[in-house]
This record gives structure tokens, C-alpha cells and sequence, in this order.
């Protein structure tokens, strides 16, 4: 039997407590309560995938995509790894509500096939590995706390802050303000997560332009579904637009380049896979369109998996990967530092992370 071959796999219960809990105008994660999913091939090498669950974003539960991720381990037993592009395709059309799930499952098949092939995964996407800083996310809170985790994230060496919006239009400002007043010089994003209209998204600009703020980057200001109001958005303000909870699929992505649409897509591997991650990435560069690399409430494992598609992809105008600086008593991941800066040439094989 050739060594590529799929012994056995485990579902597992991946939880973890936050430093505070992640608030975004969608919701909130007060936990992290995401799910393992480890292969083993038969020489014993081993490979980890990690479904991070956002139900109030994607619809996905813990239960469905726990009960999915065992049925999909039944139905690798046996098979090759190496044939993960079969296996993606079949994936993607049975559990094309669950992507969490998916993603999981790809992550673990090339994690397992690039420790067997003794490369870092950087290394199937790309020659090299680029350099990444990430920002930080600034959650929604009262202004005294976004004030004090401004500082503590300044302090630390962060840059670039990614600032939470969406509830509150006039609490939403002050923050902001606040983000410019203790971090001065640094880069400012934006994320509404759905929560603005284009009206309300433009009139916030205008504000902040007289208080001589220009945002670097400002993500899905609108539903998901209103096209027609991100694309305004887009073709009447300067800030550079990014399409995140509108684009969810290939397809999604392909709309995006037919009507041009905005242009950035953030590109997260809970909402495509590794693999379409990699096309509609590819698709993009083609087009002229900026990417930003992201991802749900995700630990070091998914994040740097993340990681490596954009460092050897490179291409990636934004990052977006600092989710494990949320998380209490983390181990600390040795390709991250505590400036948000991902430095993956160390990495010897596979993801390099093992939980």
C-alpha cells in the first residue's frame, strides 16, 4: 500500500477562553469553540485541519460540522491523499453549506502530504515564503477599553489596527478617533461586517475625512446580498473597498471580476478550502484585483496554514491573521512574534504547528 494512503482520522473538540470576547456588528465570540479534524496515513505521519465556526456569520453549526467531519473521515479511510483534488471536488459539491468543514479536511490532507514530503506547505503554493505583518482587530467595545487595547496592541509593535464597526454609528467615530489619537501614523481598516447601508457608509467617510482620517482599507460595509450598494460604495469614495461575507464561494468571486465590483477580496479559508482559496487567489492577481488574507475566530493552526498560502502565493496586500493573540494561555506559536509579523522559513514541514 503506498504511504499515502489514509489510515484512520479523529474529530476532536478544539476549545479555548478569549482575552475578551470578539464583538463585531454580526455577534460575538465570548469562546473559541472550534473543531479538530486529524488524519493519519499509513507510515504514521499525521496532519491537522481546523474548522473555526461562525454561526452568526455563515450559518454553520458545531453539531452539523462535528457529525459532517466524522462522515467525511469514514469516507477517506482507505483512500490516497495525494488524490486531494478528487477528494476536494467531491467535497465541495456533497458539504457546499458546510465549508468550515471542508476546509478542515483540505488542511489536514496537504498538511499531512507535505510532512510526509518533508517541505514546509509553503512550498506547494510558491518558491519562496514572502514576509507577513498582520494587523490587529480593535472589537467593538466602549471607548475606554477600545482606548486600552489601542495602547497595549501600540505598545506591542502593531501598525495596522483593523477597527470594528457597524453597531453604532456615533460610538463607531469616537473609536475610530480614538484609534488615530493613540496610534498615530499607523494604518486604519475599517469592517462594518454588514452593518452599514451605502448611505450611512459614505456619510461615516465623509466625517471622518474632515477629521482628516483616510482609512487604508474598509471591509463589507454592506449586506452581503446588496451588489448594488457595495459597488456604489465603491465607485464614490477613494478608500479601497474589500468584499469579505459577499463573496463566499468561486463563484462569488467570478461575479466579482465580471462586474467589477469592488476592488479587494478577503480571502479566508474557512469560506473556500485551501484549494479554491488558491484559485480564486490566482483569479484575482489576474484581474488586478488586491487581496487581504483573513479568517474567522481561528487558533495557530488554521491561522498559520493561512499563513502559508499567502507567503508563498505572495500577492496579499492586506493581512489579516492575528486571531491568536485573542486567545488565553495560548502556545506560543514559534513563527509569529508579538509584533503580528509570520516568518515561515523556519518551518520544516507541513504547517509546523501541532495541537
Amino acid at each position: 500500500m503506498k504511504n499515502s494512503y489514509i489510515k484512520k482520522t479523529q474529530v476532536s473538540s478544539l476549545r479555548a477562553l478569549l482575552i475578551q470576547p470578539f464583538r463585531t456588528a454580526l455577534g460575538e465570540h465570548k469562546t473559541l469553540e472550534n473543531i479538530l479534524f486529524t488524519i493519519e496515513l499509513v507510515d504514521g505521519t499525521k496532519g491537522f485541519g481546523e474548522a473555526a465556526i461562525a454561526t452568526h456569520i455563515t450559518g454553520e453549526t458545531l453539531e452539523e460540522t462535528f457529525s459532517n467531519l466524522e462522515a467525511i473521515g469514514r469516507m477517506l479511510e482507505g483512500r490516497d491523499a495525494s488524490d486531494y483534488l478528487k477528494i476536494s471536488g467531491r467535497l465541495h459539491d456533497r458539504f457546499m453549506k458546510n465549508n468550515a468543514a471542508v476546509a478542515a479536511v483540505e488542511c489536514a490532507l496537504l498538511d499531512a502530504l507535505t510532512r510526509q514530503w518533508k517541505i514546509p506547505l509553503w512550498k506547494f503554493f510558491g518558491s519562496r515564503p514572502r514576509r507577513l505583518v498582520s494587523d490587529i482587530t480593535i472589537v467593538i467595545a466602549d471607548l475606554q477599553e477600545t482606548e486600552e487595547s489601542v495602547k497595549k496592541f501600540y505598545r506591542q509593535g502593531f501598525r495596522a489596527f483593523k477597527v470594528k464597526i457597524g453597531r453604532d454609528e456615533e460610538s463607531d467615530f469616537q473609536r475610530v478617533l480614538a484609534v488615530k489619537k493613540h496610534a498615530p501614523r499607523c494604518k486604519i481598516y475599517l469592517d462594518a461586517n454588514q452593518g452599514y447601508s451605502a448611505d450611512q457608509t459614505l456619510n461615516f467617510l465623509k466625517r471622518l475625512k474632515r477629521q482628516g482620517i483616510k482609512p487604508a482599507l474598509l471591509e463589507q460595509p454592506v449586506p452581503k446580498a446588496d451588489w448594488e450598494g457595495l459597488k456604489r460604495v465603491a465607485r464614490l469614495t477613494k478608500v479601497p473597498i474589500c468584499a469579505d461575507e459577499s463573496v463566499s464561494s468561486l463563484t462569488d468571486a467570478v461575479r466579482v471580476v465580471k462586474e467589477n465590483a469592488v476592488p479587494v477580496i478577503n480571502i479566508k479559508l474557512m469560506k473556500f478550502g485551501l484549494i479554491h482559496a488558491r484559485e480564486i487567489a490566482i483569479l484575482a492577481q489576474a484581474n488586478g484585483i488586491k487581496l487581504m488574507i483573513g479568517g474567522m475566530m481561528e487558533t495557530s493552526l488554521a491561522m498559520t496554514t493561512a499563513a502559508h498560502m499567502a507567503a508563498g502565493l505572495g500577492g496579499f496586500s492586506y493581512i489579516d491573521l492575528d486571531t491568536p493573540f485573542f486567545i488565553q494561555d495560548a502556545r506560543k506559536n514559534p513563527y509569529l512574534n508579538s509584533k503580528g509579523i509570520y516568518e515561515l522559513r523556519k518551518v520544516k514541514a507541513g504547517v509546523g504547528i501541532t495541537l
